[in-house]
């Protein structure tokens, strides 16, 4: 605790009245990035009925997030071996309520005849990979901007669900 006082610019005896251990710390990082991924996801998805474009909507939404919260996608990524429950659980539960978001976004243009894939599911999971994915080589100070990264990956998650048109 310590070295995350330090890290924080507060003494280890501060951080201990906002955080019980370094369990506690972990699990609210990733419950946080978590919800607010879902939260993203929501308001990405809220207008459009457009299967298309919510799908370009979503993963735009995913892909600036992971941009933003480098350090937070990688711990989340990463770390889920080192909680213990109940946060293990609970982290688990978000993810799987967060790629059933996409699941539900691509199943929607599959009904509706404009996504061709041979796996809903599969489709889902190598969408919410490019998001992760971008969080290891994304910087802001790099080569590419993030609205292009962006704009970019949305074209790319629409090849990958075999979109009719885009």
């Amino acid at each position: 605790m310590g070295d995350i006082g330090a890290a924080v610019g507060m003494r280890a005896p501060s951080l201990d009245k906002h955080v019980a251990s370094k369990q506690d710390l972990l699990a609210q990082i990733m419950v946080s990035t978590m919800n607010n991924l879902l939260a993203a996801h929501r308001t990405a998805i809220a207008s459009p009925s457009d299967p298309i474009e919510r799908l370009r909507r979503a993963t735009e939404a995913h892909i600036r997030y992971h941009a933003r919260h480098r350090l937070e996608a990688f711990v989340g990524t990463r770390e889920i071996r080192s909680l213990t429950e109940p946060h293990r659980s609970r982290v688990r539960n978000l993810r799987t309520e967060y790629e059933a978001c996409f699941r539900s976004v691509v199943q929607t243009g599959v009904d509706a005849g404009v996504f061709h894939v041979d796996s809903v599911g599969l489709a889902s999971y190598a969408l919410l990979d490019l998001g992760m994915g971008v969080a290891v080589w994304f910087r802001h100070d790099g080569e590419h901007a993030e609205d292009a990264v962006a704009w970019q990956y949305s074209q790319f998650a629409l090849r990958l669900v075999g979109a009719s048109s885009t």
